[in-house]
């Protein structure tokens, strides 16, 4: 049984927080795409950033920055251009847009972070940049909506959460965000998630519980193949619970991280959920593995495999697309060892094939993909190879012709 529950409120749910989104003109849409996220105070501060070698100049100016400093007080998200590729020209609009930040909520500068998403090649538009930061801090309030609005860029809803659990008798929350839907195969981790939390917590400690919440969570997730050049995880931990402050590995710290691990999860299910032209949400459950980490690598293998994802888009059972790409993982196993199972069905058993009702598999694969959102649309795939105690959970989507006609006509 699980020590938190789900509380309204998102990012801003955490107390000492306030957001705000805006639309400064930097989508040609007019939609939102500007967004800010201020801590009260300022707080210990952790990222997990892409691990593309192509990278936007927010991943380099906060890498930096928390390397030299691990804390801040806001943190500033721009959509519609992705600033990568940009060079030292890029590089300067970022830090002319945490200094516009600072200056207008009179704090360091230091103490701002960035996050950009968009079309890869294109610098922030800086004059609707420069134009709206004094309405963005005028809009900042504990509704988190239109921020969470604003990171968007080919999402179809907005991805938000928030959490609490008992600290002593004091409650402790973490509130997320995050936008993604296509370019989704994080290596850190266009991917973006933001946390915010007001336990005390060290500098070093909170850095590895959001390293591994990644790993369990964000890491499991993929769309289409593609690591952004952009994938950024940023995680504020401000204090204004005031409960005791964790500093170290134990049961206080054991909890905290199991409730970050589950915000985490929820919001990287809701991205593959959100796959570009997605039907449902593919979920793949492996075991059996020597450790964990195997697990993982044959669950997102198996998730992320173009023939497993077209042939559940088609509502095909074809099993055989589910082994190879679990034989493919670079995991070493036994292959008479192979078990899968679709949904209740079970598909082979001890490297065999088993005798199964198509028409029920199949409908099966129909169900799942008129299902609620995030609820009943999620094609359950489990896979055992051995009788290791290695577990590990993978999502993603299934590949649509949407999805093609997206990527095709994305800039033009």
């Amino acid at each position: 049984m699980t020590s938190w529950i789900t509380i309204p409120g998102g990012i801003t749910a955490p107390k000492g927080y306030r957001a705000s989104g805006i639309a400064a003109g930097l989508k040609p849409s007019g939609s939102p795409d500007l967004a800010l996220i201020v801590s009260d105070v300022e707080a210990i501060a952790a990222g997990v950033f892409t691990t593309n070698q192509v990278c936007a100049a927010c991943v380099d100016y906060c890498r930096q920055k928390l390397a030299h400093k691990p804390s801040a007080q806001a943190i500033l998200c721009n959509a519609g251009q992705a600033n990568a590729g940009t060079g030292i020209q890029g590089y300067g609009d970022a830090g002319e847009s945490a200094l516009l930040v600072a200056q207008t909520l009179e704090i360091p500068t230091d103490l701002v972070l960035l996050a950009s998403t968009g079309v890869i090649g294109q610098r922030i538009r800086m004059e609707q940049l420069r134009s709206g930061i004094p309405s963005l801090v005028s809009a900042l309030s504990q509704s988190g909506e239109m921020a969470a609005k604003a990171i968007t860029t080919t999402d179809t809803v907005i991805k938000t959460i928030a959490m609490e659990m008992v600290v002593g008798d004091r409650p402790v929350r973490i509130g997320g965000m995050a936008k993604g839907s296509g370019m989704i195969h994080p290596q850190m981790a266009t991917m973006l998630g933001f946390i915010t939390c007001d336990a005390v917590v060290s500098p070093s400690l909170w850095q590895q519980m959001l390293s591994r919440a990644a790993d369990a969570s964000f890491n499991q997730i993929t769309v289409d193949g593609d690591t952004s050049t952009n994938d950024t995880l940023l995680a504020l931990a401000n204090g204004q619970s005031r409960t005791p402050a964790i500093t170290e590995r134990g049961a206080e710290a054991d909890r905290l991280e199991a409730m970050l691990t589950a915000v985490c999860v929820y919001l990287a299910r809701a991205i593959a959920r959100d796959g570009e032209g997605a039907t449902c949400l593919i979920e793949v459950h492996v075991m059996g593995t020597k450790d964990d980490r195997e697990a993982r690598i044959i669950a997102r293998t198996i998730a992320g495999s173009s023939l497993v994802k077209s042939a559940i888009f088609g509502r095909d059972p074809n099993w055989g697309r589910i082994a190879a790409a679990a034989g493919r993982a670079g995991v070493p196993f036994n292959q008479n060892d192979l078990r899968i199972q679709l949904g209740d069905t079970r598909l082979m058993d001890h490297g065999q094939p088993l005798n199964f009702d198509h028409t029920v598999a199949h409908l099966y694969l129909q169900q799942a993909a008129s299902g609620a959102y995030l609820q009943d649309d999620t094609v359950l795939i489990q896979v055992s190879v051995g009788d290791g105690p290695g577990c590990g959970v993978g999502w993603g989507c299934d590949l649509s012709y949407d999805y093609v006609k997206i990527n095709a006509e994305y800039t033009t």
